[in-house]
């Protein structure tokens, strides 16, 4: 069996040709239209022309932001692609292609991906973080996603860490830092961004090292917190700054300095960094098509 995967992101619609074992036969990308519905549609529909040439497409999986309905087919809530929310999207998809469609929060098929193929291979109960321009996750139970009354299962950027109702997000997503530092040094914004920042750490300037090594804290408590709180089997981190070589030994560490504080804790987070990157979504939306 052959799926065509779609990931809706802010920036681009990432596409590919996907068999049933999660192999990606032929991968992409366009530019997302994000103000008009028929616009996607068309792309979508584009895509799968083309491939459809090669390819006996049986169906299409789709990785979409906002808080997703599987069942309904309506996203809702808010992102930065506003033209996917408020109607049945997914039955507007599968007519407009021909075929079955599944679609399932992008954060959540990041996860199924790294449960079914990945980091967590073979585990049933994990919870994924991913660390962007926010902090999103998923929380896995059983090898299937726990979403919530309100679909909000996973949200754990919403979580406050200060008496001023800071959230996680705030405290610890890589654009919200590179702000800290900016308005410091007085930088203008639109001239930082969390790459400049961690330059600017490497190069010695204890501003940066502050609010990085802040966050760095930040992240390591949120894991601490949920650890207890779930007693998952392992914690997954995606989002690009995962990809950096001594991110996770920063967060052992942190999560280490907590463990020697609150001296009754005996139980250390284990803590894996996303194994399939950009293609985590892809191959979750995969599964959770293949397991729909």
């Amino acid at each position: 069996m052959n799926l065509l995967a779609f990931d809706v992101g802010g920036t681009s619609v990432k596409y590919a040709i996907v068999d049933n074992n999660g192999e990606i036969l032929e991968k992409g990308k366009f530019k997302t239209p994000k103000e008009d519905i028929e616009e996607l549609i068309n792309k979508l529909k584009e895509v799968k022309g083309g491939y459809g040439k090669k390819y006996h497409i049986e169906g299409i999986a789709m990785s979409m932001p906002g808080s997703v309905n599987s069942e309904t087919g309506v996203i809702g809530g808010y992102s930065a692609v506003p033209c996917i929310h408020g109607f049945n999207i997914k039955k507007k998809i599968s007519e407009a292609l021909n075929l079955p469609v599944t679609i399932e929060n992008d954060a959540n098929c990041a996860a199924l991906g790294e449960v079914w193929k990945g980091a967590a291979k073979g585990l049933r109960d994990v919870l994924f973080i991913i660390c962007g321009s926010g902090i999103g996750g998923a929380v896995v139970k059983d090898k299937k996603i726990h979403k919530g009354a309100n679909l909000h299962g996973g949200e754990f950027g919403y979580m406050i860490f200060s008496k001023s109702c800071e959230t996680l997000s705030k405290a610890a997503s890589t654009v919200e830092v590179a702000k800290k530092i900016a308005k410091e040094k007085g930088i203008p914004l639109d001239e930082f961004n969390g790459e400049k920042a961690f330059k600017l750490m490497e190069n010695g300037d204890e501003v940066a090292k502050k609010h990085i090594e802040e966050m760095y804290y930040n992240i390591a408590a949120a894991i601490y917190n949920l650890q207890y709180a779930y007693d998952a089997e392992m914690v997954v981190i995606g989002g690009a700054i995962s990809e950096r070589e001594d991110f996770i030994d920063n967060i052992d560490k942190n999560v280490d300095d907590i463990l020697k504080k609150v001296e009754i804790a005996k139980i250390k987070p284990t803590v894996k960094k996303c194994e399939f990157g950009n293609d985590a979504n892809i191959i979750g939306a995969v599964y959770n098509f293949l397991n729909s």
